[in-house]
């Protein structure tokens, strides 16, 4: 179960990098910065599936960027 729940956290924070893209587009001022913060969520999410793949089983139906 920790499993799942640590995964579906990752998804959610694709789903926040992929919204903060989306702002930057339509906020040029902050674009920049916006486009920083996405990445920095986005690899955090990505760590935290790494963490799972190295030290838990994955449940099934979720892989890398499953999002």
């Amino acid at each position: 179960m920790p499993t799942t729940a640590i995964l579906l956290e990752a998804q959610q924070l694709h789903n926040v990098s992929d919204r903060l893209d989306l702002l930057s587009v339509q906020h040029p001022a902050v674009s920049e910065a916006l486009i920083t913060v996405s990445g920095s969520v986005r690899n955090t999410a990505t760590l935290l599936e790494i963490l799972v793949a190295m030290k838990m089983t994955p449940p099934s139906g979720f892989g890398p960027a499953s999002a």
